[in-house]
């Protein structure tokens, strides 16, 4: 209680079981997620004011996108020149499988670029009204930690800063 008769209440971030400081769920160079804070470069936000966590998939990368574009513009140049020119009339057999062939560049173009430099995995969460990209990797098996991690300092923060009863709990052992 306050001099002024005013009570106030400090909030209290989750402690480990040995009354330390918030508990370290990960740690990797420019990322830690604790059970009050996560971070990421520079960049830190308390894990009480994100909702709404979801994941998504990031934009695919731009030198794959505009290969296909590329590739499918000039394919279609070309048809478009046979096909005024009459020139399609003239095509043999072997021509017309590998004018088939050749349609199937940028769908191999688009295949190969996924492959090779596949759409980042992103973490998404509402900070107040704006929603924020919290997090963003390439690496799926560290995004998943994070992820998981980062659903864990929630589920803490849940209990009010006390761990959860069944996960701490010991089961009984009869007397030996």
């Amino acid at each position: 209680m306050d001099p002024d008769g005013t009570t106030t209440r400090t909030s209290r971030s989750p402690r480990d079981a040995a009354g330390r400081g918030p508990a370290l769920l990960y740690a990797r160079p420019g990322i830690i997620v604790t059970a009050d804070r996560f971070t990421v470069g520079s960049t830190s936000w308390r894990i009480a004011e994100l909702t709404h966590l979801h994941t998504t998939r990031g934009p695919h990368d731009r030198v794959a996108v505009r290969a296909v574009l590329v590739s499918t513009a000039m394919i279609v140049g070309a048809g478009l020149v046979l096909g005024f020119t009459g020139g399609l009339q003239r095509l043999t057999a072997g021509a017309y499988l590998l004018l088939g062939a050749v349609f199937l560049v940028p769908v191999l173009l688009a295949v190969a670029g996924d492959r090779w430099r596949p759409p980042p995995h992103e973490l998404w969460g509402r900070r107040g009204d704006a929603e924020e990209l919290l997090f963003s990797s390439d690496d799926e098996q560290q995004f998943g930690q994070v992820t998981r991690a980062l659903r864990r300092a929630r589920e803490m923060n849940s209990y009010g800063g006390w761990d959860d009863p069944f996960a701490t709990m010991q089961p009984w052992r009869p007397q030996r």
